[in-house]
């Protein structure tokens, strides 16, 4: 009985994944196939950046030219999986149609707001609702600001419609492309190599560094100059212009002290690993104001393995631990995405007997910063995997219930 109960939820399951994975592959095709395209393309000339509808007759046509067409692809392909309960597994004919039926809320509804009948895009157009974002974009699920990205970010990324597991795998789920980047550390190892792949997505850069030289990158042999900000750790207040224009920041800067443990090597340590980084995100989350900035405004922040595991420098590990711990704690209500690099020795001027190379580890960074990855971790090391997941989960949910959003306590005691 157990079993026959778990195949049916398989089955239904299964059939309704089928048919999202149906309707994000049309929406991929749509971008691609201009016979496709011609229809889709009635659906970006519906809104404006504040979702609100250019006109009635163009919000309705575009509903019958895409929103239809492609529910009726979804049903019928969805039968797909009916048929093959009804080769393989009869009794499982019922459940199989699942998707089908899921389906025909998505057709009744886009035949309703063709229609013009009242409400029914409140109901049922809940991604393309007008007002401000509540949240940043979702990790799994779309949501309105995810979803806005595909309308005025890039249209060849955030494709999926319900679940984001299709942008996921294809790299689309946070576009690169057209982004103003700005690394901290940019004169080391890592922050170059960063520069380096960040530019290959198609990113604008800029270099933050503390060094007096300007950045520079190697590209087909020639040196192309980056633009270079020259900053003071103690002074971040003095990038406040400047983190206004900026989409992505990648805090990347620190030291390592590696075995001193004097009063001006800990005060040194803290201030350049953790209360830099900090008061840098601090500033920068200011600057998220708009639903543009909550919906493409983002955070990177290097807080490297020496979360969970021993670097052989007590003095790294402690101001990296603090700051992954602030991290956590400010991501929880943070008005833009915030992303943790938790990445395992690799060679640098830092670290000089590190075993991974740089330019392979901000490979991976970016690789999985596309995919949306909140927690990239870049390690030789596979018990990471499986300790940090479990730190910052619990680390969170301890944040969460013994801590108040700003404000929150005021309200509590008035």
């Amino acid at each position: 009985m157990v079993s026959y109960w778990l195949a049916t939820a398989i089955w239904g399951v299964g059939s309704i994944l089928w048919v999202e994975l149906v309707r994000d592959l049309y929406h991929v095709l749509s971008h691609h196939w201009s016979p496709l395209y011609r229809l889709h393309a009635w659906h970006h000339r519906v809104f404006r950046p504040d979702l609100t509808p250019v006109s009635e007759q163009i919000y309705r046509q575009a509903h019958w030219r895409n929103d239809v067409p492609e529910a009726v692809v979804m049903f019928l392909l969805g039968l797909f999986i009916w048929w093959f309960a009804y080769l393989w597994a009869p009794e499982q004919q019922l459940p199989a149609l699942a998707g089908s039926l899921y389906t025909l809320i998505f057709l009744i509804g886009a035949i309703a707001r063709g229609s013009g009948i009242k409400g029914a895009d409140e109901l049922t157009d809940l991604t393309h609702l007008p007002g401000s974002f509540l949240t940043p974009p979702s990790r799994w699920m779309v949501n309105r600001p995810y979803h806005w990205r595909h309308h005025f970010d890039n249209q060849k990324a955030y494709y999926c419609g319900t679940f984001t597991f299709v942008d996921k795998l294809m790299g689309t789920a946070v576009s690169l492309k057209g982004k103003t980047i700005a690394v901290t550390g940019a004169s080391g190892t890592l922050g170059k190599a960063l520069l380096q792949h960040l530019h290959q997505r198609g990113a604008k850069l800029i270099a933050l560094t503390s060094q007096e030289q300007a950045v520079s990158l190697t590209l087909n042999g020639e040196s192309v100059p980056v633009k270079t900000i020259i900053w003071e750790v103690g002074k971040e207040s003095d990038l406040a212009a400047q983190l206004e224009k900026i989409d992505i920041l990648v805090l990347n800067h620190g030291i390592n002290v590696h075995g001193e443990r004097s009063q001006e090597a800990i005060a040194k340590s803290y201030e350049v690993n953790t209360f830099s980084s900090w008061r840098l995100l601090e500033l920068f989350l200011t600057t998220v104001r708009t639903n543009k900035d909550i919906a493409c405004k983002e955070v990177w922040v290097n807080t490297s393995e020496a979360e969970v595991s021993p670097a052989f420098s007590p003095l790294y590990e402690l101001t990296k631990r603090a700051l992954g711990d602030l991290v956590t704690l400010r991501r929880l209500d943070a008005p833009c995405v915030v992303r943790k690099l938790i990445l395992g020795p690799f060679k640098s001027n830092l670290n000089p007997i590190g075993v991974m190379s740089a330019d392979w580890v901000a490979k991976q960074i970016v690789n999985l910063a596309v995919r949306d990855v909140r927690n990239i971790i870049v390690t030789i090391n596979p018990l990471t995997f499986v300790a940090f997941p479990i730190k910052e989960f619990w680390v969170g949910i301890y944040f969460k219930l013994f801590s108040h959003k700003a404000g929150e306590l005021q309200k509590k005691h008035n």
